[in-house]
């Protein structure tokens, strides 16, 4: 379905209006779920320009993609410690500001959507507040949350975070919550008010994201293939997952089962160090970023699909991508027992006992011993996307933020 079929208003409902999007952490069209909020406002009738990041494969310090400007920053460094969050944040508000204004003065906006992490992006936004720009605030992570699950404690920085939220809520009329738990920290942390929130879902298009034929080279010559996507971070639980493994591997002497995991992050060279160490290199895959192609092939090709994230107060209260493209595949999942991973996959997955990796690959192993339950479950989440959680579903409550933000 064309994503003007989604729209399916006439006139355009946001015809005439100027965007631009501000995201720091990925590049654009990388981020599927920007990507696809461009691509709805653009076909809604916005002009849409997009500052993001440089990044493999998209190097380019500016392009136009189906009508979509996208102006993008070099960042210094993958951030370690304060230090190294000082400097990528400290240059990505000098790009993002010094982009905003030749943005500003090129194409003209009316509205800055900032999409976190981090909760910084209002510092630029203000600027503009005195021509009457509106700030729209996209919430994508909880950084107070993410901040103490990445280093275990709540000092000067987590209090930091905790007032960069706060400023954050009160420079934006409007907020969009990726989930029910988001919508319930902007009304109680940030002071919103109900009708002030949408809940915007990163639900896939289906039109898009479509299997392909699985690749059996990726299985490495074993029965069985488990597929993982996303970052490779502290707060991700790979090292749970990569311990699941040894149990199977070196435990259980399970050796007709391949891992597949893709993506990166700052904690990927531990993770293969500790893989080697281990000798699970032969039933372990690392393959870094990847194409949307490579990405389908492997989920595709995967029996089961898994997600390792910790059980924290970040990941209880978050919904992951991956879930949603695991789900929209056909793919059952394993994950451990958080809220919003159970209120997004419901019956299409199990559930593990707490950060527990025996009893994680338990629950591996019996799915993939149970051909039946696979199919079962992997309907069930296919149907939920397909009635419920898919970006058309989306669309309505992204066009709504708009408008409310755009009411005098």
């Amino acid at each position: 379905m064309a994503l003007l079929e989604m729209v399916d208003a006439e006139p355009l409902p946001l015809e005439g209006r100027k965007v631009l999007i501000i995201v720091e952490n990925l590049p654009v069209p990388f981020d599927r779920r920007v990507w696809q909020e461009a691509r709805t406002l653009k076909a809604s009738g916005a002009q849409v320009c997009v500052i993001c990041p440089t990044g493999k494969g998209f190097l380019k310090r500016y392009e136009c993609i189906e009508g979509i400007h996208i102006y993008r920053h070099p960042l210094p460094l993958d951030a370690h410690g304060a230090l190294g969050y000082l400097l990528e944040y400290g240059a990505a508000l000098f790009w993002e500001t010094l982009l905003a204004w030749k943005i500003f003065f090129r194409h003209g906006f009316e509205i800055i959507h900032g999409c976190n992490p981090p909760d910084l992006i209002f510092l630029v936004a203000l600027q503009f507040k005195i021509f009457g720009k509106i700030y729209l605030f996209d919430h994508h992570d909880i950084n107070p949350e993410l901040y103490e699950a990445k280093y275990g404690s709540r000092g000067f920085f987590w209090r930091l975070m905790c007032a960069f939220e706060w400023v954050t809520f009160k420079a934006a009329k409007v907020v969009i919550s990726t989930n029910e738990s988001y919508r319930e920290i902007a009304q109680t942390r940030g002071g919103k008010k109900r009708d002030e929130i949408f809940v915007v879902r990163s639900g896939p298009d289906l039109s898009r994201f479509v299997a392909t034929e699985p690749n059996p080279v990726l299985r490495n010559g074993h029965r069985y293939l488990v597929g993982y996507v996303g970052v490779m971070g502290a707060q991700e639980g790979v090292d749970l997952l990569i311990a699941s493994v040894d149990y199977i591997v070196n435990e259980l002497k399970r050796q007709d089962i391949q891992f597949v995991l893709v993506g990166d992050g700052p904690s990927v060279k531990g993770l293969k160090a500790d893989v080697e160490r281990m000798k699970l290199t032969d039933y372990i895959t690392f393959t870094g970023r990847v194409s949307d192609h490579d990405l389908l092939e492997v989920l595709s090709t995967s029996d089961v699909c898994v997600n390792p994230d910790r059980v924290n107060p970040m990941n209880d209260k978050s919904t992951m991508n991956k879930i949603i493209e695991y789900m929209a595949l056909e793919k059952p999942i394993v994950q451990f027992d958080v809220t919003e991973g159970r209120r997004s996959a419901e019956g299409a997955s199990l559930y593990a006992k707490a950060n527990d990796p025996v009893d994680f690959a338990e629950k591996i192993i019996s799915l993939l011993e149970n051909p039946e339950e696979r199919a079962r479950m992997g309907a069930i989440g296919r149907e939920r996307v397909a009635t419920k959680l898919a970006w058309p579903y989306q669309i309505p409550n992204l066009i709504a933020a708009y408008q409310k933000a755009l009411s005098r």
